[in-house]
């Protein structure tokens, strides 16, 4: 009896596990035009921008790209959970400064920051694979910080993000043999061209896509909208949330060393109050709750900061100058976020993800 009893439970399993394959598989392919629509949307900005061959708006996509990979990161965790993270470009920093201890030169690392270890000081690897590892090393941070901070909820764990985002700054303004204190680190290869920016945020993407859609995602969602009901249907919130916590940190990772390589050059203050308020706003204004609301917020409101550094700069009209005073961008991003808030506080996407029209779907 008792063994009958096993087989027809391990039946039962076997039968619920045989059902939720085809339902994933099913989920995947009604969501996996989403990315695609929004690689494509990146795709075509980047193609845009190599036939103008204009240097300045080079730099200025590849500066979207990085955002949007920033952004992407932050959605993993905010837009699924529901927590707010002051906290994700600490992530960001740690991947920077792992990119810039993995790639720049020997000569230079022994001369600038010789508190490195030896096989470090030794090491010099592409851009592609630091990239890689910072991501990793991010990740890994991410685990250590979310062990602890996942237990909490509201309010308290978005403080308790912004005091992790604080200690990082902290130890790396401080820690002048291994970062350089408040120095620039500088050395870093800089990468000009525009394409492995855009792999990253494509693979963002996908990333975010696939957590999404994934078991641990659709129950942190759950989590997100009835606590209650799920913790009572035997999901383990902080477990989830460590989940996210660790994609979303490793993507931040992977946004931190790239910005690195695109820059050329890091300090700490670069990763801290200004990052973390230009990144939330871009989640807020496209919508915290979709993946594509993440990625319309960066090119929106990246348009329009290019637009006002222009402005700021002067424009000519005739035989004068139009300049707008200095602070203006901040000004504009501040005021843009309450309006969005105010009128529609889900953002401009809500919870919607870019599609294709019905009549087209069903041709």
């Amino acid at each position: 009896m008792a063994v009958a009893a096993s087989l027809a439970n391990s039946t039962a399993a076997g039968a619920a596990a045989a059902e939720r394959k085809p339902a994933r598989f099913a989920l995947a392919r009604r969501t996996i035009l989403t990315p695609v629509l929004l690689s494509l949307l990146l795709l075509a900005i980047a193609l845009i921008t190599v036939t103008t061959g204009s240097r300045p708006f080079n730099q200025t996509v590849i500066d979207v790209f990085v955002r949007v990979i920033l952004v992407v990161g932050l959605y993993i965790f905010i837009g699924n959970s529901g927590v707010l993270s002051f906290g994700h470009i600490g992530f960001t920093c740690l991947g920077a400064y792992a990119a810039a201890w993995l790639t720049i030169n020997p000569m230079m690392k022994r001369g600038s920051l010789p508190g490195l270890p030896e096989w470090l000081l030794a090491t010099r690897l592409p851009y592609w694979q630091s990239a890689v590892l910072a991501a990793l090393f991010a990740a890994l941070a991410a685990l250590i910080f979310g062990r602890v901070l996942m237990r909490l909820s509201g309010i308290a764990a978005s403080i308790a993000t912004f005091a992790m985002l604080a200690m990082i700054n902290t130890i790396y303004s401080n820690w002048e043999s291994v970062t350089g204190a408040t120095s620039s680190v500088v050395g870093i290869p800089i990468v000009r061209v525009i394409w492995p920016y855009l792999i990253g945020a494509v693979v963002a993407i996908f990333i975010a896509w696939a957590h999404a859609i994934s078991r641990s995602g659709l129950a942190l969602r759950a989590a997100r909208d009835e606590p209650t009901a799920a913790a009572a249907s035997g999901v383990d919130i902080p477990r989830e949330r460590l989940v996210a916590f660790v994609v979303s940190g490793a993507v931040m990772g992977l946004g931190g060393a790239l910005m690195a390589h695109s820059i050329g050059v890091v300090t700490p203050d670069t990763f801290y109050l200004g990052l973390t308020f230009i990144t939330l706003s871009m989640l807020v204004v496209g919508g915290m709750g979709s993946l594509s609301g993440g990625v319309v917020g960066v090119v929106l409101l990246s348009a329009l900061i290019q637009a006002l550094r222009w402005l700021e700069a002067g424009v000519s009209l005739g035989e004068s100058t139009f300049a707008l005073p200095k602070g203006v961008q901040e000004i504009a991003l501040g005021v843009i976020m309450i309006v969005i808030l105010a009128l529609r506080p889900s953002g401009l996407m809500g919870n919607r993800e870019l599609a294709l029209p019905r009549s087209s779907r069903n041709k």
